[in-house]
């Protein structure tokens, strides 16, 4: 498979998948989007991109980049000009739809720069730019989205460009999933998943966790970023505890918990969502269990490192299902998290 390199960032082949996300702030005003970017940067953004929609935008390249560390993806749409003016300024990569930018003269002269500074491009398709030649052969489906975005591809190679990325996204998660099986079986080239548009906080977790999960545990997605309508900052965030839901970013605690039932004569939520914070921070594989009974806890949980289970009288704490002591109520929340310290110190 085939290797981009953006900025400090390699993916492809066996490279850690890099997470990505995008500013939602015009360009031009940098103090805002360096503030932006950093708090992007602090919550796990591998790759941010940035809008491009006039010259100011594109001049504001330069100084945004020596503020931040990131690499800089610029979007670009409809004026090759800015395309060109973003390469110039020092931008990381840029993310182009060749069957918007023009003529076959403005397509090379932006293939051309794009070699001169080594630097890579992406070619995006979505279900609202499917060329119309494959809508009316193959009517808006994977075919269709797929096809389209192929073509530009090829219009880029035509010209010598090699360092691309391709993506196919949809709002619909069954359409993303299979426009992305067929992509795999068509391209070597890295690709950019997600599902665009996937909706407002709740709603787009959902959306985006069926959607990049599925393909993920397929092998599929070198970068990804999850599409949400709100403060970009939860964007990274979510996308992190995707990976680790899926199992391939293992350097966190993961923290499982039972949904309670009847039998349940402790505040297991609580201790639940409090210990999941304390252990926010931990980049170590560990993993904790907050049961809520005794019946079924250490057995159920006999993986965890540790785990905490209640009954009438008291807690118990467990080590691989192992009771390792007992705790009144009141101290359980102290005992507890002195155990996961001491295990994690450990590990």
């Amino acid at each position: 498979m085939k290797t981009v390199k953006i900025g400090n960032v390699v993916i492809g082949d066996s490279n850690k998948i890099a997470i990505q996300s995008m500013t939602n702030i015009k360009t031009e005003y940098v103090d805002r989007v360096v503030e932006q970017i950093k708090g992007l940067e602090n919550n796990g953004c591998d790759i941010v991109r940035v809008a491009v929609k006039d010259q100011n935008d594109a001049l504001a390249i330069k100084a945004i980049k020596d503020r931040v560390s990131c690499p800089i993806v610029c979007d670009i749409h409809f004026d090759y000009k800015l395309a060109i003016s973003s390469i110039e300024n020092g931008a990381d990569k840029i993310r182009i739809n060749p069957g918007n930018i023009g003529s076959e003269e403005n397509i090379k002269k932006v293939a051309d720069c794009l070699k001169l500074h080594k630097i890579p491009v992406r070619v995006g398709s979505n279900t609202g730019s499917i060329e119309k030649e494959f809508l009316k052969k193959y009517g808006k489906n994977e075919l269709s989205l797929v096809e389209s975005a192929l073509k530009n591809v090829y219009s880029l190679e035509k010209y010598g460009v090699s360092d691309i990325v391709i993506s196919t996204k949809a709002s619909s998660v069954p359409l993303t999933v299979k426009a992305y099986r067929y992509l795999k079986t068509k391209t070597d080239y890295p690709l950019h998943i997600g599902v665009t548009e996937a909706g407002t906080y709740e709603s787009g977790i959902i959306k985006s966790s069926a959607g990049i999960g599925a393909l993920l545990l397929d092998g599929i997605g070198d970068t990804l970023r999850v599409s949400l309508s709100c403060d970009p900052i939860f964007e990274p965030i979510v996308a992190k505890k995707i990976l680790r839901a899926v199992g391939i970013d293992k350097n966190y605690c993961e923290v499982v918990s039972c949904p309670t039932c009847g039998r349940t004569e402790y505040d297991s939520i609580g201790l639940a969502k409090k210990i999941e914070d304390l252990t926010a921070n931990i980049t170590v594989p560990m993993k904790v269990a907050v049961m809520g009974c005794v019946v079924n806890g250490p057995g159920e949980a006999m993986d965890a490192d540790v785990g905490v289970a209640g009954s009438k009288d008291y807690c118990v704490i467990f080590r691989k299902g192992e009771i390792v002591k007992r705790v009144p109520f009141e101290n359980v929340e102290k005992e507890f998290i002195r155990e996961i310290e001491e295990i994690a110190k450990s590990l």
